[in-house]
């Protein structure tokens, strides 16, 4: 079997408070993107894991998608032995949940392959074990998230009407560090209220709180958002706590600028 796990934009993130358990609240819009990495699992004698595509750090015994297996086996333990490839395209590390929607997307496939009839709230369930993003591509539709991102509200948000262009400058940002690195605080406008507003108004409201620190950290990158507004952009921001940035344009208005120093340039 074999599925394409997409990636997300953040768009607008707000961290109000830590919370007693070491966690943050926040408050963001999750944004599906077309950008897209391939899993495919067959039945195989023993459990194997196998990559290709862009180079995946670690401890490949540590893989989101060989956890997700594991953690309906712990369950279920009809589930045979897979071989499970992953080839990899989505960058890693950038603020897109390529490796979230890996692990989400493993838990679907199993779910529908082997009929394990798991339901939606279920599935979500599985996916919080896995971390704080994968909850959102169970669903993979416009969503608010709050608390930790996990506690989602499905929002009616069609941007089909533009094009976006994702620059991923392969720069790393800890994101305990950006964490550390901020101060949150209760914003003025609920980013639930912003997205509803025409689209041109977003530049000056619609705020990412991680690129103040990441910025003042990582310059490129503001100036990498910098060019995508001069380029015509009519909304730029970092996505979750970066290192991609992203510029949303009106069709056929791309004029993009030669960015420098950067790994990867996406238009979707």
């Amino acid at each position: 079997m074999i599925a394409f796990p997409n990636c997300k934009i953040n768009l607008g993130l707000n961290i109000s408070n830590k919370r007693s358990d070491g966690y943050h609240n926040l408050e963001t819009c999750f944004y599906p993107l077309p950008l897209k990495d391939a899993l495919e699992f067959i039945r195989s004698e023993e459990l194997q894991f196998t990559t290709s595509g862009l180079e995946i750090k670690g401890n490949a015994t540590d893989n989101i998608c060989l956890k997700a297996y594991l953690l309906l086996k712990n369950d279920f333990p009809q589930l045979p032995a897979l071989h499970i490839h992953l080839h990899k395209a989505i960058p890693m590390g950038a603020g897109l949940g390529g490796g979230s929607a890996d692990g989400a997307f493993m838990l679907l496939m199993l779910n529908q392959h082997f009929n394990l009839q798991l339901p939606t709230e279920k599935l979500l369930e599985y996916a919080l074990k896995l971390g704080s993003d994968c909850p959102f591509f169970i669903l993979n539709k416009p969503c608010l998230g709050n608390s930790r991102g996990e506690v989602l509200q499905p929002v009616e948000l069609n941007l089909s009407s533009y094009q976006f262009v994702v620059v991923n400058p392969g720069i790393h940002v800890s994101t305990a560090e950006a964490f550390g690195a901020l101060t949150p605080e209760i914003p003025k406008k609920r980013v639930n209220e912003i997205i509803q507003q025409p689209i041109e108004t977003w530049k000056t409201e619609l705020v990412n709180d991680f690129e103040i620190p990441v910025f003042k950290q990582h310059p490129l990158l503001a100036t990498i958002k910098q060019q995508l507004y001069s380029s015509g952009a009519v909304y730029a921001s970092m996505s979750g706590s970066g290192s991609t940035v992203f510029g949303i344009f009106l069709k056929g208005a791309i004029k993009l600028p030669v960015f420098e120093n950067v790994c990867s340039v996406f238009i979707i």
